[in-house]
């Protein structure tokens, strides 16, 4: 009776632990899985999106107008203002959302513009996604 008990209980702790889901993107060039199944996100926060990606996105800034969007890269910001990326094979991800983004240049920390923050993701993570594009290498 012990030895069932913990061979139960041992049983349930792998199935609980060891389970755990895996991100849909695990490298940058894995970013086209979201437009894949972009069904998935649609109409739903922009945080549920965001918690799919496990690369660190560095570089973010927002399009405003009628159809804003958020600019994602996975390249240091500086690449950005030096212009060496254009060199590069990089994967832009190009997250359109229903409402207004408050993203002002000016407002935000010298030199970290284009940096995508915690608290970056934090405020603008309730917004809602209505479009997905990935450009870059698939």
């Amino acid at each position: 009776m012990k030895n069932t008990i913990k061979i139960v209980a041992i049983v349930w702790f792998l199935i609980n632990y060891s389970c755990t889901a895996q991100q849909m993107v695990q490298t940058p060039t894995d970013t086209h899985k979201l437009k894949e199944n972009e069904q998935q996100f649609l109409n739903k926060p922009l945080k549920n999106l965001l918690k799919e990606i496990k690369p660190e996105i560095k570089t973010a800034w927002a399009t405003l107008g009628e159809q804003p969007y958020f600019s994602f890269y996975f390249t240091d910001p500086h690449a950005f203002k030096n212009g060496s990326i254009i060199e590069k094979n990089n994967i832009g991800l190009f997250i359109y959302v229903k409402e207004p983004i408050d993203w002002v240049f000016e407002k935000r920390s010298k030199d970290k513009e284009l940096f995508w923050t915690k608290e970056d993701a934090e405020k603008y993570g309730n917004l809602t996604v209505i479009r997905i594009k990935v450009i870059g290498k698939d």
